[in-house]
């Protein structure tokens, strides 16, 4: 028992001791974003009224041979939507975190292409992890609802219809929150079925960390596709710490603690070659941090902020 009660002490003060705070702060550099003639305008912010209908946040390392498959899907779909709904109106923000190809020229393609009203290029000066550009993204958004899209298109594109009619099945009213997530979960059979037993384990044991620790009630909490209306962006990005894989983790038990109303939507996927995830080193980070998200916000080293401007 002793043993038991000082490992958990130990734990528990490790987790305290190690925590980061939440770095808002951005290089003048990343508050400008380049136009089609190559001048700079200043990023607006989340805090500030929604102007648009939708933006889409794409997070970008190293990703100048996938993205532009992704990219002219996605337009195609927005433009068309547009023609078909002349009142939708959209931006795309792509965000390159601190890539060393040429991530974010092939992204300026798209912004000469159809303008910076739609297409903002925001290059972040060192890479933040996944998680960080995301919220970077999101931070410097116009829509007033905000989607979370993967630079590899694995998700077809236009089930971002499926995860807008999950945000109408669930109660937003009268904060005007809620999310509605993307879900992978009716492809498991298959996927196990295609895996190495290692990996099915790995995956199993990443479920159950999710569950036991942070958050209930949604099967699939990794898949890139997230919708969030603005005030619910604003609420939950606000208190992120975790930057890179596990973010998404910690975005919807944040929600969860807020009591924000959470959908969850089968959409299409299709495993695209590339990943920078690595099977086994990044899921035991995945499931380090888990265990750090909840430690960490128990022994109060992390608390729920306040939505508050960035610097």
């Amino acid at each position: 028992i002793y043993c038991w009660a000082f490992g958990l002490f130990g734990s528990l003060r490790f987790s305290h001791l190690t925590a980061g705070m939440v770095d808002l702060k951005r290089h003048e550099k990343e508050t400008l974003f380049p136009t089609a003639t190559g001048e700079k305008e200043p990023f607006p912010s989340l805090h500030d009224p929604s102007s648009l209908e939708l933006s889409v946040i794409v997070p970008a390392y190293n990703e100048e041979l996938r993205m532009p498959v992704m990219m002219e899907e996605a337009m195609g779909y927005l433009e068309n939507r547009q023609k078909q709904q002349p009142l939708f109106t959209y931006e795309v923000i792509v965000v390159d975190d601190g890539s060393s190809d040429q991530t974010t020229e092939v992204a300026l393609r798209y912004t000469r292409k159809y303008g910076a009203d739609k297409v903002r290029v925001l290059t972040l000066v060192k890479n933040r992890g996944k998680g960080g550009a995301v919220r970077m993204g999101t931070l410097s958004s116009r829509g007033k609802l905000i989607l979370m899209a993967d630079a590899d298109g694995a998700t077809k594109f236009a089930d971002v219809e499926k995860v807008e009619a999950g945000l109408h099945d669930v109660n937003i009213k009268p904060e005007n929150m809620a999310i509605s997530c993307g879900s992978r979960a009716h492809l498991e059979e298959e996927a196990v079925a295609s895996r190495s037993m290692f990996r099915t384990f790995l995956m199993y044991g990443f479920h159950f960390l999710v569950w036991f620790f942070c958050v209930r009630g949604i099967k699939d909490t990794q898949c890139g596709f997230k919708l969030f209306t603005r005030e619910a962006a604003l609420k939950t990005f606000s208190s992120l710490h975790v930057e890179r894989w596990a973010f998404d983790v910690e975005l919807l038990y944040i929600a969860q603690c807020f009591k924000i109303p959470i959908a969850e939507v089968a959409v299409n996927w299709t495993e695209i070659e590339g990943s920078k995830l690595v099977p086994v080193w990044s899921w035991l980070q995945m499931g380090r941090d888990l265990v750090f998200i909840r430690l960490r916000y128990i022994t109060g080293a992390w608390r729920l902020e306040s939505p508050r401007k960035t610097d």
